[in-house]
């Protein structure tokens, strides 16, 4: 289990391979994207650079994590000595079944193939492998470097050793492991996500503005970051596939995605992925507030 193969360099799948290879893991980064393996290799070291400017770890600490990850285009190559994969792609049910039929074919049989999916049946998807005892959920939270939880989900086929062994490895990461079962959304989510809708209800009925809605969940909830931000944060197109699987496996009202956040992806504005989504992140408005600063 010292061999990780992490599928997808993402914003998740950096994290996760950061992660991993942090806590001495060798990590196999796969990504049939060389470019997305790149970048997912410069924000890894942009973020170890970080937490050596602020003494956390030590320059040697930050090459021994670097040098844990090699990088692999081609999935039967990344995966050939894995002891367990995490599959960190799009939040996509058809992309992700067709990844773990490739998983199973290529992986070893003693392989445990997990799924960072933040709501779609961990059951669906083991059941196109012939090992669905050995399919789980490690749903991790962003920043994953940062953020201590991980929901450990069981499909209906998972075995309690995989269990066991999938929540001693998560504390072994320094994370916090919640077991939970599988139905839409999980619990992170199947709370969140109706919150996040019902601040964008909120803006869309007219309730109030952005600012105002964010800055009372903020001052009144004690929440670190209004819904609105936290929403731009996760990703708009994130948010409504999410509400999308818990509308469709509920078939209850309450989950159906508010029309201004469907209008909102439509139009590309994806949150801080796509550089506007409620608040502006483009680089000429980050020009306008340096500009700003030194103007005073």
């Amino acid at each position: 289990m010292k061999n990780v193969a992490v599928i997808g360099a993402g914003t998740m799948g950096n994290g996760i391979a950061h992660t991993f290879a942090q806590s001495g893991f060798k990590v196999q980064l796969i990504d049939v994207s060389e470019i997305a393996l790149k970048k997912g290799i410069d924000t890894i070291t942009k973020n170890l650079d970080r937490m050596v400017a602020k003494a956390r770890i030590t320059e040697a600490q930050k090459n021994e994590t670097l040098g844990n990850i090699t990088c692999f285009s081609n999935i039967s190559e990344g995966v050939e000595y894995a002891g367990l994969v995490v599959e960190a792609a799009t939040e996509n049910i058809d992309l992700k079944l067709k990844i773990f039929k490739q998983l199973d074919e290529a992986c070893p049989d003693d392989t445990i193939l997990a799924t960072n999916t933040s709501s779609i049946s961990i059951t669906q998807i083991a059941a196109v492998t012939s090992r669905p005892e050995m399919v789980i959920g490690m749903h991790f939270m962003n920043p994953v470097p940062i953020m201590k939880l991980v929901e450990i989900i069981r499909g209906y086929n998972t075995s309690d050793a995989v269990t066991k062994l999938i929540m001693d490895m998560s504390k072994k990461l320094g994370k916090t492991p919640v077991e939970v079962n599988d139905y839409p959304g999980f619990v992170a989510n199947r709370i969140l996500m109706p919150m996040l809708n019902e601040s964008i209800e909120t803006l869309y009925n007219g309730v109030a503005g952005i600012q105002e809605i964010d800055t009372v969940m903020k001052l009144g909830m004690a929440h670190p970051m209004g819904p609105l931000q936290l929403a731009d944060f996760i990703g708009l197109d994130v948010c409504l596939s999410i509400l999308n699987v818990m509308y469709d496996g509920f078939k209850n009202p309450k989950y159906a995605p508010c029309p201004l956040l469907v209008n909102m992806v439509r139009a590309g504005k994806l949150g801080i992925k796509s550089g506007e989504g409620f608040y502006d992140y483009s680089e000429s408005r980050k020009a306008e507030k340096i500009a700003a600063q030194f103007s005073k």
